[in-house]
């Protein structure tokens, strides 16, 4: 070997070893959450704060890692190639290229990234100086790249290197439920809360039909006198109709009033102002806004104006841990699994819980309910008795009141549901 080939050898063996240092250091940084990095900064004042930094600004430093691991590994193996040929011809340019992968893989790839998942906190802190020089050196490059390759392949997230899809979280936690990291219960909380940001307000609202209200002229002991029927705290007053909400009423100021001798007087007397949201606001903002004005519950509007359903706080925390009951609530279940195999459905669930909680597939339409979507394959008011089929399931209409829908049966054609 000439004195220029053992220099091209000690360059391949160095892009090697940088390689794998690398491979090290995005491993570790990718591992590392936040809550990880605050607690490492503060066991390790001198080393930890550069990691916290690194992970804050995860997508300037990482991308300018793969873009480095990608020089390297070029540079690697175009000078594995040149030596192989010079030395050995042809057939060793082809033996080099083969043993190089392995090597690559073995070396470059694989142990370094089993070492950095078994050490994540002390495979950050050794890689941390170089992963910012990385960052440095190599960020207007990197970005220039992200750039060109949003020009062939659009996508708001290229824009900012790396990111993770709301599929790949629940995957995750799929994952991390399945080798009991976190309990089942977490997870379903976990995804209820990702599904939370695409729900609106007409898919968790009580319907019109099913509102609780009372008339501006209702006298105060008649609003005490229905509060403790019904078991609420609150009620929706309306003028001519039910598309006429004047504002809400709490059975607290009607009890003091009552309490002083005027329960003779006017609902309308203590009416405050309500909350009025249109039905496709974002139950999100509307929590939030739920809380900035203390209000507990919103009266949900229609495109027309008119009074679509009622949604309040206790449905949107429904929302996200599941059913509540108190002591006022009927014990009726939402779902109720027959002997023959059959299921019992409320109307009122929600197509998308219906298919997740019996594993259908049921179709998605102009439609939020069960009911609904038996008045849209119908084409008609349902009546008892009445069965629709789709996606490989049958629905009986089990029970109705006037024209609506309460209650169903799932038969599956296999025979399960």
């Amino acid at each position: 070997m000439t004195s220029i080939q053992f220099v091209l050898l000690g360059v391949v063996v160095v892009m090697t070893l940088s390689a794998a240092v690398l491979a090290a250091a995005e491993t570790a940084i990718t591992r590392m959450t936040r809550s990880r990095a605050t607690a490492l900064a503060q066991t390790d004042p001198k080393r930890g704060p550069r990691v916290l930094r690194i992970v804050e600004n995860l997508e300037r430093d990482l991308n300018s890692i793969y873009l480095s691991v990608n020089i390297v590994q070029t540079i690697q193996s175009a000078l594995v190639g040149v030596l192989a040929a010079a030395l050995f011809g042809p057939l060793g340019l082809v033996i080099g290229i083969l043993l190089n992968v392995l090597v690559l893989f073995v070396v470059a790839e694989a142990a370094p990234k089993t070492w950095a998942l078994q050490h994540t906190e002390r495979a950050a802190l050794l890689t941390a100086p170089l992963i910012e020089l990385m960052g440095k050196t190599l960020r207007v490059p990197a970005r220039a790249l992200i750039g060109a390759a949003n020009i062939l392949l659009p996508g708001k997230g290229l824009k900012k290197g790396p990111f993770v899809t709301e599929e790949e979280i629940l995957a995750l936690a799929g994952e991390a439920a399945e080798h009991s990291v976190i309990e089942e219960s977490e997870r379903v909380l976990i995804e209820s809360i990702i599904n939370f940001g695409d729900t609106v307000a007409r898919e968790i609202m009580v319907p019109r039909t099913d509102m609780v209200t009372i008339g501006a002229d209702a006298t105060v002991s008649e609003l005490v006198d229905m509060a403790i029927e019904k078991g609420m705290s609150r009620f929706p007053v309306y003028g001519e109709n039910a598309d006429d909400i004047e504002g809400v009423v709490y059975v607290k100021d009607a009890m003091r009033v009552e309490r002083e001798g005027g329960g003779a007087s006017k609902v309308m007397d203590l009416v405050r102002p309500g909350l009025f949201v249109p039905e496709t606001k974002p139950v999100a903002d509307l929590l939030a806004e739920m809380q900035s004005s203390h209000n507990h519950l919103a009266v949900v509007v229609d495109e027309y104006g008119g009074t679509a359903g009622l949604a309040t706080l206790e449905d949107l925390l429904e929302e996200l841990v599941g059913e509540i009951h108190d002591e006022f609530d009927e014990d009726i279940p939402l779902v109720e699994h027959l002997p023959s195999g059959d299921v019992l459905v409320n109307a009122s669930m929600n197509v998308d819980d219906i298919n997740d909680e019996l594993g259908l597939s049921l179709p998605e339409g102009n439609w939020d309910s069960v009911g609904g979507l038996v008045f849209g394959l119908l084409g008609r008011v349902a009546v008892h008795g009445d069965s629709v089929e789709t996606e490989g399931t049958k629905i009986i209409v089990e029970l109705v009141d006037g024209r609506r829908v309460v209650r169903v049966r799932i038969v599956n054609k296999e025979g399960s549901a």
